[in-house]
């Protein structure tokens, strides 16, 4: 089953898309119509440029508005039917898309249409050519791919057969398990693309929303598990409308696109228990460290916030200007060497969290999985295979560091020398990193989710539109089935958002802040108050809105607002507390959370007031500035 894309899901020219499909390794491309129209090459130019890219065109699409048609215009819907068959003859095609009519004159009558696809096939026979039928989920009278195939089989004729496509089914709720009663040698070509769950028109939500396998909430996977089952061994396909991809570079988008077919085949493969091409995703089992670059005094100055956070110094690289800080089971890493990744991800982006390590099972098994996904492994230039432990490219230029569960503690004897610290009492009562939190540019949103998920497996969870003073802040929640890792990702469109701020100061995405999970949080407030942290200050009208909301006595509500603290719960009354320390130099912060029984947020309803917050502070530091 090769990968495909339409030239519809890639902005720029027919040539622009051709060359971002041949670069990310697609085996063939859709041509859109409106693309061959626009372009300036004649049709067998652009299968000479398709031959010189290794491509071949695998679909023409679509041809509207067929069958059902009254009077005169059948005979012109059969004429023009005739002229596209010459045009794929140059393009070097022998599969077109026939979508179900969406015209207002056209007739409903089931055996006028079964006599016109009859009458196409035998054209089509003539030419050596397949005809697909797919049914649009707005189709006039054909709207479902189960009337399709009722009448692709009452037809009868081998050139005609049925095109699937997984969002006007998905979209309908049409059960997947239907795809079962039709033959793989009838299944024309697979058209994928994933959509988040909307409710709204489907024509509007087609056009505009439709995004990635991974990307969205449909069911690909068991999808194309039924596909599977059929014997079909034609293209899987990418068709994507979405506005956001017409925006952003068509290279990104088709190496994505790419990465998001091999994860969804080997999901559905996965499903039917059948062999893969590549070791199965392993959500990480926790985030074992979290790397910061900085020198000179901003290395002092990160060590003493450290350290007023309730974190000591245990360790000190062997040969690296490397130091250990450690809270629970939480460590934290200050990387100042004057050369190599960590020095110049710091010449881009200032002191900064360049890098995280996660637990797994079995590191080299992730990384195999990344090669076949496209994902970057690291090598230290000119130092290959010098590594502690294995690397992937991350977010912004970051890295991902894959630890393997069963020697980490090993990992620190190895490569530390500890360093005596009789101030280790974990008195703050940090026992483990709850989650972390990275900010990417808007056309990198969906793409950062898709490397995760694909990746690692890791889940879609709370998806919320978060309100800064100063604009919108789209914030996806992606963890591991079991909660053990976490990860939120923010994006905006609005330039003055603390988001948008970030990316601006540390010249492009990144992670932006640490929370850290607390068994007593009241405790932790007390501690760091004590050891001097900067600790982020709510507003009084906030607690007299808490207290209105869950009926808090004064006393307690009183409580928290002398520790700083914000609070949520769900409707089964399981409570989320919340501490914010300062940003650091407004590049980074950290959080410290208290989860109470079965509570799985990030506490959303409290994102607005952390940001007004936030703001407050920054328009003081640049007064004071």
């Amino acid at each position: 089953m090769p990968n495909a894309i339409a030239t519809v899901s890639l902005r720029g020219t027919l040539e622009e898309k051709l060359k971002a499909a041949a670069d990310a390794g697609f085996d063939s491309v859709e041509i859109f119509e409106n693309d061959l129209i626009g372009s300036a090459l004649r049709p067998a130019q652009v299968r000479g440029v398709m031959s010189d890219l290794g491509l071949h065109c695998s679909l023409y699409q679509p041809f509207r508005d067929f069958e059902g048609m009254p009077g005169d215009l059948r005979t012109r819907v059969m004429d023009r039917a005739e002229r596209k068959f010459d045009l794929m003859g140059e393009l070097g095609t022998d599969r077109i898309l026939v979508c179900s009519n969406c015209s207002p004159v056209s007739l409903g009558e089931r055996a006028r249409i079964v006599d016109d696809f009859r009458e196409l096939g035998e054209r089509a026979a003539a030419r050596g050519i397949l005809v697909g039928y797919e049914a649009l989920a707005w189709g006039r009278h054909v709207n479902d791919h189960r009337d399709v195939w009722s009448i692709v089989k009452e037809v009868d004729n081998p050139a005609i057969g049925i095109i699937l496509d997984s969002f006007h089914s998905l979209a309908r709720r049409v059960p997947s398990e239907s795809i079962r009663d039709i033959p793989g040698d009838k299944i024309v070509y697979v058209q994928l693309a994933d959509a988040p769950l909307l409710d709204m028109d489907l024509l509007y939500w087609s056009r505009h929303f439709r995004n990635l396998p991974g990307q969205g909430g449909l069911d690909l996977t068991g999808y194309v598990a039924e596909i599977l089952r059929t014997g079909y061994e034609g293209p899987l396909s990418l068709e994507i409308f979405n506005d956001r991809f017409r925006s952003i570079s068509s290279r990104l988008v088709a190496q994505d696109g790419r990465r998001s077919l091999e994860s969804v085949r080997d999901a559905a493969k996965r499903l039917l228990d059948r062999p893969t091409d590549m070791p199965a995703p392993q959500a990480p089992l926790g985030a074992e460290f979290v790397e910061f670059t900085a020198a000179g005094d901003d290395m002092a100055r990160l060590g003493d916030t450290f350290g007023t956070l309730g974190f000591s110094h245990v360790g000190s690289h062997r040969t690296k200007k490397v130091t250990r800080w450690r809270q629970g089971n939480v460590n934290l890493v200050i990387n100042a060497e004057p050369k190599g990744f960590a020095r110049s991800y710091r010449i881009v982006h200032g002191t900064s969290i360049c890098a995280i390590g996660v637990r797994v099972k079995d590191a080299q098994a992730v990384m195999d999985r990344a090669a076949a996904l496209g994902i970057r492994a690291y090598s230290p230039e000119g130092r290959p295979g010098r590594m502690a432990m294995p690397a992937l490219r991350g977010v912004g230029g970051s890295l991902v560091y894959l630890v393997e569960d069963d020697g980490a503690e090993a990992l620190w004897t190895r490569e530390f020398d500890a360093v005596p610290a009789p101030d280790l009492t974990d008195d703050a009562r940090v026992c483990n990193i709850d989650h972390l939190a990275a900010v990417v540019h808007n056309d990198e949103f969906l793409s950062w989710q898709l490397y995760w998920r694909a990746l690692f497996g890791l889940e879609g969870r709370d998806a919320n539109d978060v309100i800064d003073p100063s604009g919108l802040v789209h914030s996806q929640a992606l963890q591991s089935p079991g909660g053990a890792f976490r990860l939120t990702l923010n994006a905006s469109d609005a330039r003055e958002t603390l988001s948008s701020r970030f990316l601006a100061q540390g010249m492009g995405g990144g992670f932006q802040h640490v929370a850290f999970a607390s068994d007593d949080l009241f405790t932790t407030a007390a501690v760091t108050r004590q050891r001097g942290a900067a600790m982020l200050e709510i507003s009084e009208n906030y607690y007299d809105d808490l207290a209105a909301r869950f009926g808090f006595e004064e006393e307690a509500a009183t409580r928290m607002e002398q520790a700083g603290m914000l609070y949520d719960e769900d409707g089964d009354g399981n409570a989320y507390r919340q501490l914010y320390s300062r940003a650091f130099d407004k590049l980074f912060f950290f959080e410290f959370v208290e989860r109470c029984g079965t509570y799985t947020g990030y506490g959303a309803p409290n994102a607005g007031v952390r940001l007004a917050a936030q703001n407050r502070f920054r328009d003081v530091q640049e007064v004071m500035e």
